[in-house]
């Protein structure tokens, strides 16, 4: 039956005047506040780096100021900690490195928190392949020089990786088992300190992201001799993969954005949104293009089955490295 208009109109006033929960107006009015980005690594590593370009972009597009909130230590868990303690408004989100979803998890037994359970995806950030760099004062200039004189001298080199567990310390892991040499791993909370060190000559190789150590290789303060991608980057075409040297060799870091669990879908969607807009920005591009880091937006389906993917690649590594938590 056909209601009369005079009805129509009168219960469509009465739901105009229906209170809208708190939850809902909240997340119609995000943000209101200055957002954080939570990120794992030291101030002026490649996470670092990539975080506030993007913090940038998004403070653009979101209106309010995004910042980056540096929580380095303990192969990404104090960061991961800090994100799961956060209250899911999403003012405060969690840009992990893929070492903190990938290789934190495998290495400490019972955290209390599960990535898959405890954050909700927003997107992939971008994708950044590690790079071997050396000392100009070991004497080496490629790859293949590298490990013949790693195994004339075992255990001599030195090589940093950042902490224990991350993706840095990893490929070297990687690369000792696929060349069949024994070099010796020294941790830094950070690429600034590994660099002082190396320039003090106390290590000769470090490991790491162009965004991390393009200024040392630009200064000539390390020598560049191989990258742990799937082909040649642009701004090095004379540097040869590690595949080239080591077959099938890769081994590339990757950022995603995430929110912690129960964060209003209206939210997730206003920041994926923001996100995906950040990402086809020439700007941010040239940016990242110039870290060595390629921009990468995928849907949250898709950055999950990269996940299940990198999952699947690394988790023999750690186990052959005696990582594994037992």
């Amino acid at each position: 039956m056909k209601l009369p208009r005079r009805d129509v109109l009168r219960l469509a006033a009465a739901g105009a005047l229906l209170p809208i929960a708190p939850g809902a107006a909240s997340a119609l009015d995000y943000p209101t506040k200055p957002v954080q980005i939570i990120n794992q690594s030291a101030a002026g590593s490649g996470p670092d780096i990539i975080g506030r370009i993007l913090a940038e972009q998004l403070t653009r597009r979101l209106g309010q100021q995004v910042l980056i909130i540096d929580r380095p230590g303990a192969g990404g868990l104090i960061a991961a900690q800090a994100a799961f303690a956060a209250l899911p408004d999403g003012y405060t989100l969690y840009m992990p490195a893929s070492s903190a979803v990938i290789i934190l998890p495998q290495t400490h037994a019972h955290l209390p928190f599960d990535f898959h359970r405890d954050f909700v995806p927003i997107g992939m950030v971008g994708k950044q392949p590690m790079l071997i760099t050396a000392s100009p004062r070991l004497g080496v200039a490629t790859l293949p020089e590298l490990i013949a004189l790693a195994k004339k001298e075992p255990g001599k080199i030195l090589y940093a990786g950042n902490s224990t567990g991350s993706l840095p310390a990893l490929t070297g892991v990687m690369l000792e088992q696929r060349a069949g040499i024994d070099m010796t791993f020294v941790p830094y909370p950070g690429v600034p300190a590994a660099l002082t060190d190396l320039s003090g000559g106390r290590i000769s190789v470090i490991i790491e992201s162009l965004a991390a150590l393009a200024g040392a290789i630009q200064g000539g303060t390390v020598k560049l001799l191989a990258v742990a991608a799937d082909k040649r980057l642009p701004q090095f075409p004379e540097v040869a993969t590690v595949a080239e040297t080591l077959p099938g060799f890769e081994a590339t870091g990757w950022f995603a954005l995430v929110a912690r669990a129960g964060t209003p879908d209206a939210v997730v969607q206003k920041v994926g949104g923001a996100l995906d807009a950040s990402l086809a920005d020439p700007g941010l591009n040239q940016s990242f293009a110039k870290l060595g880091t390629l921009a990468t937006p995928m849907s949250p389906a898709d950055m999950q089955a990269f996940i299940a993917r990198e999952e699947k690649n690394w988790t023999p590594v750690v186990r052959k490295a005696g990582l594994a938590a037992q």
